[in-house]
């Protein structure tokens, strides 16, 4: 199943500005502006420049919120947005609740459709949402624990057109002790489609 584009031209806007090369860019900016986001509850909020508010509204990263400043932009950011330039890209600080004066493919919360997130090969206003994703770990008991759970999800992520998309992490016997933990995880992909008799004789007599 691959992408399904939103519009005319949505294709051609996409491959002319490819998301690796917006997050590069934002990435740039933030080092250069050496940014410190600060730790508000559930959320990370961040004070921007101009440049960098398009960057992050261009990249779909948080959302803005609307103060009296008008120097500063401030974005709310959720902890895996936060988390992902801090430890992965390494662009970003994030200082305590303490510390508060006055936060390829794009991940989204996927409530919606029964899953932790959704993952987009560009911006949702570009093209939808490609693949459902489900991150399973050492102890998870609760989900796709018997064939009915796997049947139920398969088929609500075949009524929306997404591929099932499941990691499985292993701690290989570390911790979470730390951020740093994570160089010893490991992480197996696993996607998981309905198979349908009509469309396997067609990719027969394809082949």
């Amino acid at each position: 199943m691959g992408p399904r584009w939103k519009g005319k031209g949505a294709e051609a806007k996409a491959l002319a500005d490819p998301m690796s090369e917006i997050v590069s860019q934002l990435q740039s900016s933030l080092l250069q502006s050496n940014a410190c986001a600060s730790l508000s509850g559930c959320s990370v909020l961040l004070a921007v420049e101009t440049e960098q508010t398009e960057l992050l509204t261009r990249a779909c990263f948080g959302k803005p919120i609307i103060t009296a400043e008008k120097e500063k932009q401030w974005f709310q950011l959720g902890l895996e947005e936060a988390f992902y330039l801090c430890y992965s890209l390494k662009c970003l600080k994030i200082a305590g609740e303490d510390n508060f004066v006055k936060n390829d493919l794009d991940l989204w919360p996927g409530l919606q459709y029964g899953v932790d997130f959704v993952a987009y090969r560009h911006h949702p206003s570009l093209v939808h949402s490609e693949y459902a994703v489900i991150v399973l770990s050492e102890g998870d008991t609760g989900r796709l624990r018997v064939w009915s759970d796997f049947h139920c999800t398969i088929r609500l992520c075949g009524s929306v057109a997404k591929t099932l998309l499941i990691l499985n992490v292993d701690k290989n016997g570390h911790g979470a002790i730390s951020p740093s933990c994570l160089e010893r995880y490991s992480v197996e992909e696993c996607t998981i489609t309905r198979w349908s008799p009509e469309q396997s004789r067609d990719d027969k007599k394809a082949s």
